[in-house]
């Protein structure tokens, strides 16, 4: 059987790993790969959950070939019709002609727009309804805006498995390893998943929290995900980072220090500052070049972390554009409830300190700002010792919640 793991004892992973895609979506650099998962059940009828990416469409046939041993498709059940998972639908069909394909309206709308021909074959599903199977009757909830529209999960009420679209995904590719507790996660999967979670689904908090609510009423003893390991064991870990992630509360009381330096005068003021922090008890500082670090690394930290200092210089009486396209990804991924603290730098007009402040107050939610701004002119020297200083008492106050 190949590539195919079992996920129960008729429940199949038939999904493939891609390794040669070098961008997620054409944007988040993926060195470690991604999977397209999708399962197949054997029942009284035979149902495919999900495709996969056109990419390892061959893959994919081939399992589903495989555990379908010389058995006809029943259905075709699609929770999410993006087209790294709607990629193969097709296909399908064409080697199944007798398969139904189970959706919402929407996906089905969709599926005629990427020129799919399904009349006839449709199953039309909302909240609510239920199908079974054989002994597997499932129920279907509507999951819209994770992160598309017509998202729905299934669950399936005889073995609690919860096909769950895109949610609880993750970036990596799983080579051979299948579930949560045959990785070490919080080590090596950990970044990814909130990387993956806060730059794809991350705008929509309260979406999530509508889903999480759906959830709770039910007896879930596996996700399955569209992408990333199948959790089988400890579901409140990633159920507690989902929580966070979608209330936009910090996973962790830590400094992140982002700055932008043309010269590298504000990048040692950076690191002067990072060595004051440390020193006086925050051990949990990262450092980042807003021009040598990819948006959606700096995205993912900022959901991690309950604190940011901007350190920016400034150009062409603005701030610097990098520095500026990391503001505009925190707004339109719904970033709220951090603090910042503001370090600008400038030859001849200061300017980036003001207007990353305006900016914080008037795009961001639910954020403050410290009092206390750091202003270099050109390069720090010991001038700036006493504002330096001060930045890191507010800093180190606020982190340790006596401000």
């Amino acid at each position: 059987m190949y590539t195919v793991r079992k996920v129960t004892e008729d429940l199949f992973w038939v999904g493939g790993n891609d390794h040669r895609l070098a961008l997620f979506e054409n944007i988040h650099p993926i060195p470690r790969g991604v999977s397209y998962n999708s399962y197949v059940l054997l029942d009284e009828k035979t149902v495919v959950f999900d495709t996969v990416d056109w990419s390892v469409a061959r893959e994919f046939i081939r399992n589903v070939e495989s555990v379908l041993d010389g058995r006809d498709l029943d259905y075709l059940l699609i929770n999410h019709m993006e087209p790294d998972h709607g990629g193969s639908i097709e296909e399908i069909l064409i080697r199944y002609p007798n398969a139904k394909v189970i959706s919402t309206e929407k996906a089905f709308l969709m599926m005629r727009q990427y020129g799919f021909n399904i009349d006839g074959r449709e199953i039309e599903v909302k909240e609510g309804d239920t199908m079974t199977f054989g002994k597997h009757t499932v129920a279907f909830v509507e999951a819209p805006m994770i992160h598309w529209p017509e998202a729905m999960v299934t669950f399936d009420v005889t073995n609690g498995v919860l096909f769950a679209a895109d949610a609880f995904g993750s970036f990596g590719a799983l080579d051979g390893k299948l579930f949560n507790d045959e990785v070490n996660f919080d080590r090596d999967w950990i970044d990814d998943a909130r990387r993956y979670y806060t730059n794809i689904v991350g705008k929509y908090g309260p979406f999530v929290q509508a889903l999480l609510g759906k959830a709770g009423g039910l007896d879930i003893k596996y996700i399955c995900p569209l992408h990333g390991p199948v959790w089988r064991s400890d579901l409140g870990y990633i159920i507690d980072k989902y929580i966070k992630w979608s209330t936009y509360e910090p996973e962790d009381k830590a400094v992140m220090i982002v700055y932008a330096s043309m010269y590298g005068n504000t990048e040692y003021a950076a690191q002067a500052l990072a060595t004051k922090l440390v020193e006086k008890g925050i051990k949990d500082v990262v450092l980042y070049d807003v021009s040598n670090t990819h948006v959606s690394q700096l995205i993912a930290e900022t959901f991690r972390v309950s604190h940011i200092v901007l350190a920016s210089v400034t150009y062409n009486l603005g701030i610097y554009p990098v520095m500026h396209n990391y503001l505009m990804d925190m707004k339109a991924l719904n970033v709220q409830n951090r603090t910042f603290a503001i370090v600008e730098n400038g030859t001849w007009a200061p300017k980036s300190g003001d207007l990353m402040t305006e900016f914080i107050n008037d795009e961001l939610k639910l954020c403050d700002v410290l009092n206390e701004q750091l202003s270099i002119t050109s390069s720090i020297n010991e001038n700036d010792e006493r504002d330096m200083e001060a930045l890191v008492d507010a800093i180190v106050d606020s982190v340790n919640g006596k401000r």
